[in-house]
């Protein structure tokens, strides 16, 4: 066997027998093979893996002779997917038939009953056109980016959401002013980012960004760290050191965490940025900084001033404009977007072909309440790429199993009102989380074809 083998090929035709002999001497060659008799199924199965090819039959039982079925599937094959590569499978009688399919679209065509060797040289040619499209598509996408890029301000930050426009403007507006800001949002919502887009179009942008992770600073440190010392100031200073206000001198500093800052140390704080002076710890003499100032945190600092546990004076003092970043479950329609984001650019880190999402994933990622927000997202997608055989991730790639909520209620029907959909549907989905996701298993579970189960995941919009 070729250890070498690569491509997906798709074969659908209702010949059972036809099938069987194909798959067994196709997979020989390539590295997957797949088919289906039912061709309604065609747009869920071309949208849940991406196939370098597919051999359709121009007709099928609704149609055996006209191959007017086979033109609609064409058509439709290549609407969902423009660069896809069909080749026909025909009779012989339709070879005229098959020379106008050409005309709208097939790659080539095979006459049945076809020679395996001439079939084999059909699907090698089609797979060189395939891998010839996709890397025409990626020159063209790599052009559209640079001019993306080129035209988008906020290139790094990854949303389209009307929650994530508001965050863009007022990003432009706060820019060009000196103004403190405060950005509030949860873990993983992506502060430190607006914080850099903050820096990066303000008249700073050519000095230094300097970012602080107050939380992880000791008491015993924090003078040293932000403000500096002189050697022999205490026993590991063996050099004069600029602290993280100097460091950012013209530039713009951003406190990390600033909510975790113990109230003596928050004092220290608020007296720098009152005089804009720092003086190293065993020096004598201040010395004048002039920052921009950005904070962050994602504890609710207006409830810690009414606890007494965050100086009310340092509030004001830090949140001359306040950005409030939303949750990921508040921006469910920038997910699939940040999913194709992670997805390239960790399948080209871990040199893998995995170029997106499909439709079940993505609907579960949008269902997910993301506790830990892009943060989350972002791991979870690179575990899928590091761990994932397919080119297009699949729910059971995403481990979605430990991805539960906790307070979700066990869904049920009532048996007082009998209704057989409830009950399917909700038998479809217990057997869908039960084998994470995976079709084959559930089907098996649930006493179906693969093929009927697909129908029902459509008509349940599961």
């Amino acid at each position: 066997m070729n250890d070498q083998r690569f491509g997906k090929i798709l074969i659908v035709d209702d010949n059972e027998d036809l099938l069987k002999a194909a798959k067994i001497f196709l997979k020989r060659h390539f590295a997957q093979v797949d088919t289906e008799t039912n061709p309604d199924l065609l747009p869920i199965l071309t949208h849940n893996e991406s196939y370098d090819v597919i051999l359709l039959d121009m007709n099928f039982t609704k149609d055996v002779s006209s191959g007017q079925e086979g033109f609609y599937w064409l058509d439709r094959i290549l609407e969902l997917d423009p660069s896809a590569v069909v080749v026909l499978i025909t009779a012989y009688g339709d070879v005229n038939l098959a020379v106008r399919a050409i005309k709208e679209g097939a790659t080539d065509f095979v006459l049945k009953p076809w020679e395996n060797e001439r079939l084999l040289a059909t699907l090698n040619s089609a797979l060189k056109l395939r891998q010839k499209k996709l890397e025409v598509n990626l020159l063209k996408d790599q052009k559209d980016t640079l001019q993306q890029d080129a035209d988008n301000k906020f290139k790094d930050i990854i949303g389209q959401s009307g929650a994530m426009q508001q965050i863009f403007e007022t990003i432009e507006r706060v820019a060009a002013t000196d103004a403190n800001v405060l950005i509030l949002g949860e873990n993983g919502t992506g502060k430190e980012l607006i914080a850099r887009a903050i820096h990066r179009h303000s008249r700073r942008s050519r000095e230094a960004f300097v970012g602080v992770d107050l939380g992880s600073i000791t008491a015993t440190l924090f003078e040293s760290e932000l403000f500096g010392h002189k050697k022999g100031s205490f026993t590991d200073a063996k050099e004069d050191r600029a602290g993280r206000f100097e460091q950012a001198h013209k530039g713009t500093l951003f406190l990390d965490e600033i909510g975790n800052l113990p109230l003596p140390l928050q004092a220290k704080l608020l007296a720098v940025l009152q005089n804009r002076q720092v003086t190293r710890v065993g020096a004598n003499r201040p010395v004048d900084v002039n920052i921009r100032l950005i904070s962050a945190t994602n504890l609710s600092v207006h409830n810690m001033v009414y606890d007494n546990t965050f100086r009310q004076d340092l509030l004001y003092r830090i949140n001359t404009i306040e950005i409030q970043l939303p949750p990921l479950r508040e921006r469910v329609n920038d997910i699939p977007l940040l999913a194709d984001h992670f997805i390239a650019f960790y399948s080209k880190k871990y040199n893998k072909d995995i170029r997106k999402a499909s439709e079940p994933l993505l609907k579960r990622m949008m269902k997910y309440h993301w506790p830990g927000n892009i943060r989350e997202l972002q791991h979870s997608i690179e575990r899928a790429v590091i761990m994932s055989s397919h080119n297009v991730l699949q729910p059971e790639d995403l481990f979605l199993q430990k991805m539960a909520q906790p307070d979700q209620k066990e869904e049920s029907v009532s048996l007082e009102h009998l209704n057989i959909e409830d009950v399917e549907r909700i038998l479809i989905r217990k057997a869908l989380q039960k084998h994470n996701g995976h079709i084959t298993r559930a089907a098996d579970e649930l006493g179906l074809t693969r093929s009927s189960l697909y129908r029902r995941l459509e008509k349940y919009g599961l």
